[in-house]
């Protein structure tokens, strides 16, 4: 009977030479996987890149455009291409800038106070931008904060003749005209309590003076009411007018006169 005995391992009888070979061309392969890794981590890297670099030029294109257009006076025109910019570039602190100077120039303050206020967000280094917040909201009235604005856009750029010059000054003497003006409102206000108390006077109701009237008024009341006055008219058309008295209420003929009240 014959006995087995335990199976060989695969591979057993392969030689050194050939296991070698193997185990080079292995690591070729995994070399080769690595790069192929590699090449499209940096070929999806330089595809970005080139889309960013296209998003970038076609944004420039679009300002330049608005540029012109706003040039001409034709803000509205303006405004689409500079949005559409915004589309592919809504880091650009410029555009918004741009944007809220054009929107001021159509009487648009609220936006344009919204749109410098994105582009002070994106670049709080931009001296232009305070400045044109700083117009947006004189625009709106408020002095206080446009003074600040103008404040900021001198501390980035202290050599600005523009802003100190104009600006500011101009903020700071309408601040004044303003409490100037509230001041005399306040002013009036109390001057005008104050004649209103004034103008009623104490009367003293009891005085002789008012008795002695009042008395004098209703004795000529009395008079008047004791005397009656009638207009008589003739049958010829003769008009005739008498008094009545009380005490002697004598009446002409009625089949003469008609009567006239």
């Amino acid at each position: 009977m014959a006995s087995f005995g335990w199976k060989r391992k695969i591979g057993e009888k392969v030689s050194k030479a050939t296991s070698q070979q193997f185990e080079a061309e292995a690591a070729d392969d995994k070399d080769l996987g690595d790069d192929d890794d590699a090449n499209w981590v940096h070929a999806a890297k330089r595809r970005k890149e080139i889309l960013l670099e296209d998003c970038v030029r076609k944004s420039k294109e679009l300002k330049d455009e608005g540029a012109d257009l706003a040039e001409n006076r034709r803000y509205r025109e303006a405004l689409v291409k500079w949005d559409e910019a915004l589309q592919l570039t809504p880091e650009d602190a410029t555009l918004y800038e741009m944007k809220s100077q054009v929107l001021m120039s159509l009487h648009e303050m609220f936006p344009a106070v919204h749109a410098a206020e994105m582009a002070v967000q994106r670049n709080p280094r931009s001296w232009d931008a305070w400045q044109t917040l700083g117009r947006a909201q004189l625009g709106l009235g408020e002095i206080a904060l446009a003074i600040r604005s103008f404040q900021v856009s001198l501390h980035i750029f202290p050599m600005n003749p523009e802003v100190w010059k104009e600006d500011l000054s101009w903020a700071r003497k309408l601040q004044e005209q303003q409490k100037a003006t509230k001041t005399e409102s306040v002013q009036a206000l109390v001057k005008g309590k104050e004649l209103a108390q004034e103008s009623i006077p104490d009367y003293d109701f009891e005085s002789d003076e008012i008795v002695a009237v009042c008395a004098a008024i209703a004795e000529k009341e009395k008079a008047l009411s004791a005397a009656k006055t009638m207009v008589i008219v003739s049958a010829s058309g003769t008009v005739e007018t008498v008094t009545e008295q009380d005490n002697c209420p004598a009446t002409p003929d009625e089949t003469l006169f008609i009567r006239a009240r």
